[in-house]
């Protein structure tokens, strides 16, 4: 079974401490109005993937806070009441159900009126242990100690390492700005169709970068990039399942290893907010490398780039290194 890491009560006070005065200052002016601190709009965000849309959309125009502060893993994220009655003041919220249960249920406790769900705007899939798309209870057999909300159990919600679905969820988020705000609404719809062109043009780098290869398999420490592998034609291979934490079995490290000889594996990718213990292991034993592949669900002084953009790109040098682009 697996143990969750609780984050300390201190820790959780700070992750959005920041945004408490904002949030406050929101309170007392009408959605739409731009009413927030310093007459911009005050966004709360779940983790880093939802602000970084909210921030590249709403620009000047905006006051971006996250419920997760960087360097916490964010499928631990715990939430306190004081943290849910701010969030009720926050004039947009924007999040992903399923990913943070404890989330999911501060959102549905705070009455925002204008909250945006990033999971319905694009369409989860799930995801087995290889990365591929399959029925809910195979998908879900390999990441049983990730919590996910009702109603989405055993669906994928890493929807923004792939470029294409982060864009659709993009256009909802400039969307609900518009409505938020209406005054700005042509600078969101601009700003929307920049980030969109960026992340068609991403993924136009990852299926040129990833069309020839000598081996189409990584293995990782948990099935985060199944929708990256799915996009781009690989075979993610993963240690654990959804969740970072989750002990893999004996079997499976055996399984791994038999698989690291006959797909011609090279690499075994850790990720920065996990521990790498398992990944290393692995590697020991069968002789192989070690490199990064960022989830991307944070940024932190570890990070391989600044933002989304420039750790994507990070990520896909590391696998055209690991996979033998050509």
């Amino acid at each position: 079974m697996n143990v969750r890491r609780l984050i300390p009560a201190a820790a959780l006070a700070g992750a959005v401490a920041l945004g408490a005065t904002a949030l406050t200052a929101c309170s007392g002016a009408a959605a739409g109005t731009g009413g927030g601190k310093d007459g911009k709009v005050g966004v709360t965000a779940s983790f880093y993937p939802m602000a970084f849309l909210a921030e590249q959309i709403g620009k000047d125009h905006v006051k971006v806070d996250s419920l997760t502060k960087p360097g916490v893993e964010p499928h631990d994220l715990e939430i306190t009441p004081k943290q849910t009655a701010q969030l009720g003041e926050a004039d947009v919220v924007v999040y992903l159900k399923s990913l943070q249960p404890a989330v999911d249920k501060a959102v549905a406790q705070s009455g925002v009126k204008n909250v945006v769900d990033a999971a319905t705007l694009t369409a989860l899939e799930t995801h087995g242990p290889s990365g591929h798309d399959h029925g809910a209870e195979e998908g879900h057999a390999e990441g049983e100690g990730h919590d996910h909300s009702d109603g989405e159990a055993g669906k994928d919600p890493h929807v923004w390492l792939d470029p294409s679905k982060y864009a659709e969820i993009a256009k909802g988020v400039g969307a609900a700005l518009e409505k938020a705000d209406p005054d700005h609404a042509a600078d969101y719809k601009k700003n929307t169709d920049e980030l969109v062109g960026k992340l068609t043009a991403l993924d136009t780098e990852f299926k040129d970068g990833l069309q020839n290869t000598a081996s189409k398999t990584f293995i990782t420490t948990h099935s985060a990039f199944g929708y990256l592998a799915e996009r781009y034609g690989l075979d993610q291979e993963a240690i654990s399942g959804v969740d970072p934490e989750s002990e893999p079995s004996p079997a499976r490290m055996k399984e791994l290893q038999g698989l690291a000889k006959q797909e011609n594996v090279s690499t075994v990718f850790f990720e920065t907010l996990a521990s790498d213990k398992t990944a290393r292991t692995l590697a020991a034993d069968t002789g192989l490398k070690t490199d990064v592949l960022d989830p991307l669900e944070g940024i932190t002084d570890k990070s391989q780039g600044a933002d989304y953009f420039e750790v994507m790109r990070s990520n896909l040098k590391n696998l055209q290194k690991a996979l033998g682009a050509k």
